[in-house]
């Protein structure tokens, strides 16, 4: 029965693709204005394309190197032979996810700043629909990659469940290594781009965001679709393959080989699949909507989408799993509003409607230094209710499981019905660089002032769900990761010899104590690298932007067109370059610490990066968030508007706080997994080689 349950996970695949196919259609017959937008459309669209060639070149010989070494290793019987192939696959289709989600946003941005000359509504419904093409791109590809290996290991190559689970996991590797260079080389562009387009234009020369006459303007709207867009798209690929694979393989290990547990999470985010749909038509809102009203607007359609999945969940686990197994329920609700509650959270830290950011704002009044140390306590003192969340949808979902086994497959479905609705919740983050290019459209083709408003209530709206998305993928992250945690100690005890190397995980034990502390420092040392990745990247811009308004006559009368082009290629050049030592750090240093600490100290090294990297995510996702909104709420009017002292000082803020949440933070939730999944793909190595 386990086998034909598995069918409906193709089915939502299926309706997922349809659905994204039917709205990217939609969102096409949408005009793209008039031809100075469709210029400025055009030449960003050109620079997304060049960066995501230069970068797939890359990573494909990445990829190359690693699928000769995973070939090497089931040659000498470490891996079974389909590793290697999955890997790729995992890869590939994280990499698609995000190439499709850039596409659709380059192709929506001059029309949804059309949409705006003619309403808010009208605005953030094409925006939203852009928005939503991603999310179901990446739940359908995910879906249909599992699907199709699923039924290729069952009914071709006729392997057992707990040998299928096993070699369908390590696919979330692939991911994971995409969705890494994605995030950090993304990362790295846009915010390069972003703080020499604010600090040179907006301080330095004391022209408004997005003026056409500063020449990293295409630069900063590139790097939006890259980082923000095809960056997110792979991120959250693997957050959400890699949720439904660990919690399969659990569900085998905890119920002795049973198909039906390793079905119920692929069925449970098939449904999420069709409750994510009915929740995208729910969307909509007024003229002259105020950011409540807006974030209203985005929360009915999630919260609907949350409700309906808890309700169908139910039934799903009593009639798959038996009665006698009912309570593992518990966990996917725990899940739903965990993820609820998380993003209600980095809502109030981070909206421009709540008091924290507010108060942010009027420490600007005293300095660049003040609204910088004020932002740092704001991320700091923002981790405490996340963690206390994750915490609790923890206990709560091991115990009421049934503890061991059962417990920890428990935890694995939390994450899953974190997820469950990604469809949906990555629509609602996806769709604020969209709104965000529309309004550097708006400003640099001339529109009038009111399309402008427009599309600044729909960017900074698109700020609070980017940071709200932010919270949710971390959050779900954290859960992953001790869901994969298990799923090594599983593996690990499954290969001969692992038993013995794994028996004492005791915090006495000093090779689980070396290995928590080296992990702990990881999400740090990665961090430092990410961060001053940009720095070095946003030098070169700084240097050439300075260059440009010196030496092009005209450019600052607005008589000659700046060279956007240099800019670009800059941040596509440093981007690449700066990607690489971030990741083979995350991959190298699993496989070292196995071999002189042996399986306790990954263990310990695992529990350390989770704990830690889930703070530092949230910190600097929240940090940066409320930097750049309490920017956009001073140039509202507040504190004198734009071009006051304060708003200088704000701009400060903002600016230290784009890598924090656009490229270090959003990157440390992929590490977490990625050093899981290395070792689970290593395991029989670390046993057979380890030196303790």
């Amino acid at each position: 029965m386990g086998n034909y349950l598995i069918l409906f996970t193709f089915i939502g695949s299926v309706a997922a693709l349809l659905f994204a196919v039917f709205t990217a259609k939609k969102v096409l017959k949408f005009s793209e204005g008039t031809d100075k937008m469709q210029k400025q459309a055009k030449a960003i669209r050109r620079g997304a394309n060049a960066f995501l060639k230069r970068q797939y070149k890359i990573v494909g010989i990445f990829f190359a190197v690693l699928f000769v070494i995973l070939c090497v290793m089931a040659i000498l019987k470490l891996l079974t032979p389909y590793v290697p192939f999955a890997f790729v696959t995992g890869g590939f289709f994280s990499a698609l996810s995000g190439f499709i989600g850039m596409k659709i946003a380059t192709a929506s941005n001059a029309r949804t700043a059309n949409a705006c000359r003619e309403g808010l509504n009208r605005g953030l419904r094409v925006a939203f629909s852009a928005g939503s093409v991603m999310g179901f791109t990446v739940v359908g590809l995910g879906l249909l990659d599992i699907s199709i290996w699923f039924f290729l290991l069952k009914f071709v190559f006729k392997l057992e469940a707990t040998e299928i689970t096993s070699a369908m996991l390590t696919f979330g590797m692939g991911a994971s290594c995409m969705a890494l260079f994605a995030r950090v080389g993304g990362g790295i562009f846009t915010k390069a781009a972003d703080v020499g387009a604010d600090l040179v234009g907006k301080v330095e020369a004391g022209i408004p965001e997005d003026d056409p006459r500063n020449p990293a303007v295409i630069a900063d709207n590139v790097g939006d679709n890259v980082g923000d867009v095809a960056g997110m798209g792979a991120d959250l690929y693997e957050s959400y393959v890699g949720s439904i694979l660990s919690a399969s393989a659990l569900g085998v290990a905890a119920f002795n080989g049973d198909m039906k547990a390793m079905s119920l999470p692929l069925i449970l985010a098939a449904m999420g699949v069709i409750c994510s749909i009915i929740g995208t038509f729910l969307v909509r809102t007024k003229e002259g909507a105020s950011q409540k009203d807006l974030l209203r607007a985005l929360s009915k359609g999630t919260n609907f989408s949350a409700i309906v999945i808890a309700i169908i969940s139910f039934p799903l686990v009593y009639f798959i799993l038996g009665k006698e197994n009912w309570t593992l329920y518990f966990p996917i609700l725990a899940g739903l509003l965990a993820g609820v509650l998380i993003g209600q959270a980095t809502e109030y830290f981070t909206s421009d409607t709540y008091k924290p950011t507010k108060k942010l704002s009027d420490s600007s009044e005293t300095g660049s230094a003040t609204i910088i140390i004020s932002g740092l306590s704001l991320g700091m003192i923002s981790t405490a209710l996340p963690i206390v969340i994750v915490a609790v949808c923890v206990l709560v979902s091991y115990f009421v499981s049934g503890g061991g086994s059962q417990g920890l497959y428990g935890i694995a479905l939390a994450a899953v019905g974190m997820l469950s609705t990604l469809g949906i919740t990555l629509a609602t983050d996806a769709y604020g660089p969209v709104a965000d290019n529309a309004g550097g459209i708006a400003e640099m083709s001339g529109l009038p002032k009111e399309v402008r408003q427009r599309t600044d209530a729909l960017d900074s709206l698109g700020n609070t769900t980017a940071a709200t998305g932010k919270g949710f993928a971390i959050g779900s992250a954290a859960l992953t990761a001790l869901a994969l945690m298990a799923s090594y100690i599983d593996k690990a005890n499954s290969i001969p010899g692992g038993a013995e190397k794994i028996s004492d995980l005791s915090l006495m034990n000093p090779t689980v104590l070396m290995g928590m502390f080296i992990g702990a420092c990881l999400p740090f040392v990665f961090a430092a690298l990410t961060m001053d990745s940009v720095g070095k990247a946003a030098q070169s811009v700084v240097k050439e932007v300075r260059r440009q308004f010196r030496e092009i006559a005209g450019l600052m009368e607005g008589k000659t067109d700046p060279d956007y082009a240099r800019c670009v290629d800059l941040c596509t050049k440093a981007s690449l370059k700066e990607m690489v030592l971030p990741t083979i750090v995350a991959i190298a240093v699993p496989i070292a610490v196995g071999l002189v600490l042996g399986c306790t100290g990954v263990v310990g090294m695992l529990a350390g990066a989770t704990a830690t990297g889930f703070l530092m995510a949230v910190f600097m996702s929240n940090s940066g968030g409320a930097w750049d909104n309490a920017k956009k709420y001073i140039e509202s009017g507040t504190h004198g508007g734009k071009g006051s002292s304060c708003h200088k000082a704000a701009v400060v803020g903002d600016t230290v706080g784009d890598p924090f949440k656009d490229t270090a933070g959003p990157s440390i939730n992929i590490l977490i997994k990625l050093l899981s999944m290395v070792s689970i793909v290593f395991a029989a190595v670390v046993i057979k080689f380890s030196i303790l």
